[in-house]
């Protein structure tokens, strides 16, 4: 409670002390007030220009593309625009559009210009997405509205201009990446050409090494599985007959030394052909001229050998109807020929896969090498040419978003308030002038005056004595002429208080001609 009642006692003495020289008040509001009402009155008028702008980034176009063409987010090129709207270079372009440039006749007119421009031209969002307001002040009201005239235009054609600048940067890239994998390309399919020119008899025509002699390994062994069974099948045949038969005829048809098989002139050249057409099955499919002629010309003996085996059972049997063998022995002969004329055939197939399994065996130290790099070469063609088709199809994607672009903007500009030149100036706010002046007349004042009463202190009360010197304080004396003294403080008052009432007046009376001017510029304006 003492401390609250010290606190308050040293505030009094405070304002005492501030009261007393009260006279520093009226000179600094006398120094201050006047000085600052006529700066503020002598304020030129300044006018302010503004337009609305609102972007509409949706596109009906947009979910009909998605997954066609390549596209981009408007939202974000429209929020990079409104962050660089106000970069150097476009101020400059401002200034030099408006013919703002033309006023500076000194770099430091210029530079003092673009700094004006950077600080007056204003860029906000009003309120809700994609709506922007432009504002620009200036003394000249044609000035401002041309100001934010060419503002949004910047804005609108910068916009429109980065994304298709955009999408020119991405078509010349995916050109310049297509160009550049293509030639990659074109090598890649060289070397693999050249490859295979040079070990064209090393590569397989289909699978690897280890297949292809797993593969003639296995028809090896079925072919001489498949001899072993025909012998077998000759034998049985074979022991079916029932005595040699030696007669030879004119078609020179005869039973052979070998478990009487029969034997013609056409056996020799159905064999040469049986060989040949082997070695032409195992290079072309059935449908090769060579493979036709040769099939051809193997029916046409082999049926000639049969005519002749047939004529020469039916002489035999007309000559000797008592044989033996009978019709039976004639069907047995006839299939042992048939037999035997496979297993030559076998023999043929057999006697070429051995021959091509001995010449892999040759090639087993070096065929899986140039595998190897055959593989590696063709593992690179195909990530180059997969590259390549990816960027080929990006092209596309590209070039049909580009049409889109120019059927159809994303970014679509609606302008609802028009930049207008101002009728009525909308600053400076003289009102908030005067009253600035006013407050920092009399608080420069009250600043002053405790200043000073701290510097040079008066002692109001006989605590404030003990206080300064320690000794108490017994008793008080008043002044002799207090009614002088008391004249003296009361003219000081009304002193006081008509220069303050002075300047509040005049404030007043400047408040109230700006408000009628105010009133006035309304009622022209409506």
């Amino acid at each position: 409670m003492q401390d609250l009642q010290k606190t308050l006692e040293l505030l009094l003495d405070y304002l005492k002390g501030v009261w007393v020289k009260k006279r520093y008040v009226m000179i600094c509001s006398w120094l201050i007030c006047p000085f600052g009402f006529v700066y503020v009155a002598s304020m030129p008028d300044v006018y302010q220009s503004q337009a609305r702008v609102y972007v509409d980034t949706r596109s009906v176009l947009q979910p009909l593309l998605r997954g066609l063409a390549i596209q981009t987010n408007p939202q974000q090129e429209i929020s990079m625009m409104v962050k660089t709207l106000l970069s150097r270079p476009n101020l400059e372009v401002i200034a030099r559009e408006s013919d703002l440039d033309v006023t500076a006749l000194t770099p430091e007119d210029y530079e003092d210009m673009i700094s004006d421009l950077s600080s007056n031209i204003s860029l906000r969002s009003a309120g809700r997405d994609n709506l922007y307001t432009i504002a620009y002040t200036d003394s000249d009201p044609q000035m401002a509205k041309t100001v934010v005239q060419e503002t949004l235009d910047l804005f609108v054609e910068g916009a429109l201009g980065s994304s298709r600048k955009d999408s020119d940067s991405a078509s010349r890239f995916i050109e310049e990446q297509i160009t550049d994998y293509e030639n990659r390309l074109s090598s890649a399919e060289q070397r693999v050409a050249d490859f295979q020119r040079k070990y064209s008899s090393l590569l397989p025509e289909k699978g690897n090494f280890y297949q292809n002699y797993t593969e003639l390994n296995a028809q090896l062994e079925q072919t001489v599985l498949s001899i072993k069974e025909t012998e077998q099948q000759i034998k049985a045949l074979s022991g079916e007959l029932r005595g040699p038969n030696a007669q030879v005829d004119s078609f020179a048809v005869k039973p052979s030394d070998a478990d009487s098989i029969l034997t013609t002139r056409y056996d020799a050249r159905i064999e040469s052909l049986e060989e040949k057409l082997d070695e032409l099955s195992l290079k072309y499919t059935d449908l090769h001229p060579d493979v036709i002629e040769t099939n051809s010309l193997l029916e046409a003996l082999q049926k000639s050998r049969q005519e002749e085996i047939d004529d020469y059972l039916s002489n035999t049997s007309s000559e000797n109807p008592s044989n033996s063998l009978g019709g039976l022995s004639k069907e047995i002969r006839i299939e042992i020929s048939r037999l035997q004329s496979l297993i030559a055939s076998l023999n043929v197939r057999k006697d070429d896969f051995e021959s091509k399994i001995a010449e892999l065996k040759q090639k087993i130290d070096l065929v899986p090498q140039v595998e190897a790099e055959f593989t590696a070469l063709n593992r690179d063609y195909g990530i180059t040419k997969r590259k390549y088709e990816e960027l080929l199809s990006r092209r596309e994607s590209a070039d049909l978003a580009q049409k889109a672009d120019v059927s159809s903007e994303d970014v679509q500009f609606r302008v609802i308030d028009p930049p207008l030149a101002p009728l009525a100036p909308t600053g400076p706010n003289r009102l908030i002038g005067y009253t600035a002046v006013v407050f920092i007349g009399f608080a420069a004042g009250l600043g002053v005056a405790f200043l000073i009463s701290q510097l040079n202190p008066i002692l109001i009360r006989g605590s404030q004595l003990t206080s300064l010197t320690s000794y108490p304080v017994l008793g008080v004396v008043s002044h002799l002429n207090v009614k002088e003294i008391r004249k003296v403080n009361r003219t000081r008052i009304l002193v006081f208080m008509f220069s303050s009432g002075l300047i509040l007046m005049l404030y007043g009376a400047l408040v109230a001609s700006e408000i009628m001017n105010i009133d006035v510029l309304s009622r022209v304006l409506a």
